[in-house]
């Protein structure tokens, strides 16, 4: 009899490219967060800032019974904050809402500009 292989987690990366500036950004706070199916009560796994290349290179592995994710960019303070001379920022956080299944990865970056973002699932 053949053991059966149980996939492991999802596991999630992003980064976050400053489409305006044509540059990663840097220090962006990004939250993870997770549920195991609609209605279910999202969980907060922790965070990550965006290092030199946009990257975050240690948020949480989700739960093996996770089937959305959510992952929450603070990108107010990295647009502008209110009072420096430029407008203050129109998307002051992004959020992110995937479905995902055990054992793929998923790489969802983010680009970002002031007036507008898109996100896509890399590789």
């Amino acid at each position: 009899m053949s053991a059966v292989t149980v996939p492991g987690p999802p596991s999630v990366s992003t980064h976050v490219l400053d489409t305006a500036r044509g540059r990663p950004a840097e220090g962006i706070a990004v939250r993870l967060a997770a549920r195991p199916g609609p209605g279910g009560p999202w969980r907060d796994l922790g965070g990550a800032r965006t290092d030199a290349d946009g990257r975050c290179a240690d948020l949480p592995a989700p739960p093996v019974d996770t089937a959305h994710v959510r992952l929450d960019f603070a990108v107010g303070p990295y647009t502008g904050p209110p009072g420096d001379g430029t407008a203050p920022a129109f998307f002051p956080e992004v959020a992110v809402t995937f479905a995902v299944v055990p054992g793929e990865h998923y790489h969802v970056p983010l680009l970002l500009s002031p007036f507008g973002y898109s996100v896509y699932r890399g590789s």
